[in-house]
């Protein structure tokens, strides 16, 4: 591993004002990974049909991350082309017509980048996604998450190394001032509960897609930090080519990287609240937060952790961290 390893976090459903939309942390995810191994959450680089992922981040959900951090385990990366075998898991409430257009966008994953889908399941009752805020903080629930585990189940027998979700959220999540770039997505907190549910019980990459009940491409002009989100029928893309190069997740004595390589973790002035920046501290990580504002008002001085640095914006981020390694 020539590059030093660090983690750029951006929570989910927190309203950050960059990363908080549809891959608009992406653009700075790959600066940072032109100089690091850059280990990033799904929502920070997934945008719809378009992913900013790359073999130089390790793309791990929020509760594998958090995990991860606190030395629970370690992980090995991805060697340029080797990819994961992935599986599918499609809620049994999504309409066949839906259902086709995702069935459709396998399919061409599979012909144009050669991604190795290696199967196809459906719950076996409807997942039953509800959506909440609470205080702003987007939430929610699932009404039978065993369905969900029984098909990662099926899923991991045969044979897939990492699983992608796709539940039914019929019409749920229409929010204007998301739309705007002005808001909290609506669905990221029951898409990381969804996701949890299989890394907490498998401990494999997972990452979570949604369906609605009609997925028409807008022809309105949208704000450029969601215009990823209008210009396909279907989000499924980017989850997939994310999950395909996520990396292995091992025990220590076997990876490439443990939590004790972790140069740096960096996230959100206002978001230090997370088991992420409590594992770090923990652990001896160094922390560093920017001034990307949130919903949240939790900082280092409210929680009496120090941290390492403070930056106005990414930019300054990352030009400290490469005098720091030279």
């Amino acid at each position: 591993m020539n590059k030093k390893p660090i983690v750029l976090s951006i929570p989910t459903g927190i309203g950050a004002d960059i990363g908080g939309y549809a891959g608009d942390f992406g653009y700075i995810a790959r600066k940072f990974s032109r100089y690091f191994y850059t280990i990033v959450n799904p929502n920070a680089v997934n945008g719809g049909i378009l992913s900013a992922i790359n073999y130089d981040m390790g793309y791990l959900e929020g509760n594998l991350l958090d995990s991860f951090i606190f030395g629970e385990f370690g992980i090995t990366p991805k060697k340029p082309y080797e990819t994961n075998r992935i599986g599918v898991l499609f809620d049994c409430s999504i309409k066949k017509e839906i259902l086709n257009i995702h069935l459709n966008t396998l399919n061409a994953l599979r012909m144009v980048k050669g991604i190795d889908i290696c199967a196809i399941e459906y719950t076996n009752s409807a997942a039953g996604v509800e959506l909440t805020k609470q205080k702003g903080i987007s939430q929610g629930s699932l009404s039978s998450p065993d369905a969900i585990l029984d098909g990662a189940s099926r899923l991991i027998k045969k044979g897939a190394q990492a699983i992608a979700v796709v539940c039914n959220f019929f019409d749920l999540g229409e929010d204007d001032n998301y739309s705007c770039a002005n808001g909290v997505d609506p669905i990221g907190g029951v898409e990381a509960i969804i996701s949890h549910l299989i890394t907490s019980e498998f401990r494999i990459p997972a990452a979570h897609a949604p369906a609605f009940s009609t997925l028409d491409i807008s022809y309105n002009l949208a704000h450029p930090k969601v215009a990823s989100e209008l210009i396909s029928s279907t989000y499924l893309p980017c989850v997939i080519e994310g999950l395909s190069i996520a990396p292995l997740i091992e025990e220590n004595e076997n990876a490439t990287i443990i939590n004790k390589d972790i140069g740096f973790l960096i996230v959100p002035y206002s978001a230090m609240g997370s088991k992420a920046v409590l594992g770090a501290y923990e652990n001896g990580i160094k922390i560093i937060s920017v001034n990307n504002k949130t919903i949240l008002n939790v900082n280092n001085e409210k929680l009496n952790i120090n941290t390492y640095k403070n930056f106005d914006n990414y930019e300054q981020c990352l030009l400290y961290l490469i005098n720091c390694s030279n």
